[in-house]
């Protein structure tokens, strides 16, 4: 509870903390469950799955931890979206080819790409406060 109050009275809200709690985490899962991210990297795309899948999770935890101090977020905020565009082909890849993924329904693969706007969205605004 205190972390939660000193949180606030640095300038920071609830949705920056959401944020961050989302990215740190997706990011140490880049870590700790390699394989389900190399799956999803393009095969086309000029390095290798495992390198693209560290340096996508490295810049999801430091951009995530970047948003909790209002003196990196502005950073955070640029360095995430940036992010949010460079593996979006990689969720178009993962929906076109839905049956490599089972059980994932080909549904929410394909729901998942507006809402790849909508979170950038909430980092833009985060990224501002």
């Amino acid at each position: 509870m205190s972390f939660l109050i000193t949180f606030k009275r640095s300038g920071n809200d609830a949705s920056s903390l959401i944020l961050a709690v989302v990215f740190v985490s997706a990011g140490a899962l880049h870590f700790l469950r390699p394989r389900v991210f190399d799956a999803i990297v393009p095969p086309s795309l000029p390095i290798p799955a495992q390198t693209a899948t560290l340096i996508s999770g490295a810049a999801e935890i430091a951009g995530g931890l970047g948003l909790l101090l209002p003196a990196t977020r502005p950073a955070a905020r640029w360095g995430l979206l940036a992010l949010l565009l460079a593996v979006f082909p990689a969720n178009v890849y993962m929906a076109q080819h839905a049956e490599k993924f089972k059980p994932l329904p080909e549904w929410a693969l394909w729901a998942r790409l507006p809402l790849q706007w909508v979170l950038g969205y909430a980092v833009w605004r985060a990224g501002r406060r």
